[in-house]
């Protein structure tokens, strides 16, 4: 079984854990590594300011308290949980790698069209178009860090927690398509986790690595086709947005007083 990685460049998970975890139970044949730039980070934030308008400025505030206050923390236990990990997985293999600041070009294209993948995984906060997603003979999938279809975009365990929905604190293991987290669903993953002392960014990365052998286990089902789409007909579809330090402060406050 031949895996492609799509991945964010900067990252010790998506760019150093998960080609050996992908290792592990598959052959590796391509890294497709997205570097970020400064105007894809401005895409973004226009895309935010179109969503939130004058609330972008809670955003904002979230961003420096999170730099001030967490980011130094957060970097330190994902080092240390990256270095475990690796540990009890194989090396990290040697492959051809394609970097990139635009993973929809033709040149992408032509690269994954080269390894020829039966399957690619993706860890990026880049919308894919079908041009990539369907290069991979069984298609790319993505392990999301929420629960869907309640919690799409980058940050549902975040609003799971704000929202004190936590039941749905958690990642869903699901095929690209060409909405934002809108494809088949075929597996949901949970974890004991602290949200008094934890983050968001730290709770949703050890829902992960709490279910690395169950994620290995239900790709090699879904390639196998042995796994189906869970039925999500019925359900709230509800796409949400970057993290608010307003909402940050209550979901702390309400971790605190047990409620």
């Amino acid at each position: 079984m031949r895996a492609a990685l799509i991945c964010s460049e900067d990252s010790v998970f998506n760019r150093h854990v998960l080609p050996s975890f992908l290792s592990s139970f598959s052959e590796l044949v391509a890294i497709v590594a997205i570097r970020d730039s400064k105007s894809t980070r401005r895409r973004r934030m226009k895309f935010e300011w179109r969503r939130s308008r004058w609330r972008i400025l809670d955003v904002l505030a979230f961003r420096a308290f999170y730099r001030l206050r967490l980011a130094d923390r957060d970097r330190d236990w994902i080092q240390r949980r990256a270095e475990s990990e690796r540990a009890n997985l194989p090396p990290e293999p040697t492959v051809p790698i394609h970097v990139t600041e635009t993973p929809n070009s033709p040149e992408t294209r032509a690269f994954l069209e080269r390894a020829q993948p039966d399957f690619a995984l993706a860890a990026c906060k880049t919308l894919l178009k079908r041009d990539i997603f369907d290069v991979p003979r069984h298609g790319t999938f993505v392990v999301h860090p929420g629960i869907c279809p309640e919690y799409r975009n980058s940050h549902g365990c975040f609003w799971a927690l704000a929202r004190r929905d936590l039941d749905r604190v958690g990642a869903t293991l699901l095929q690209i398509d060409e909405g934002s987290d809108t494809g088949p669903i075929y597996a949901y993953y949970t974890t004991d986790y602290d949200e008094k002392a934890e983050s968001h960014v730290v709770i949703q990365t050890r829902v992960v690595y709490d279910n690395l052998e169950s994620i290995k286990q239900d790709l090699d089902a879904i390639i196998g086709g042995r796994m189906k789409p869970v039925d999500v007909s019925g359900r709230t579809s509800a796409a949400w947005g970057q993290p608010r330090l307003t909402d940050y402060l209550r979901w702390k406050r309400a971790a605190r007083n047990g409620s």
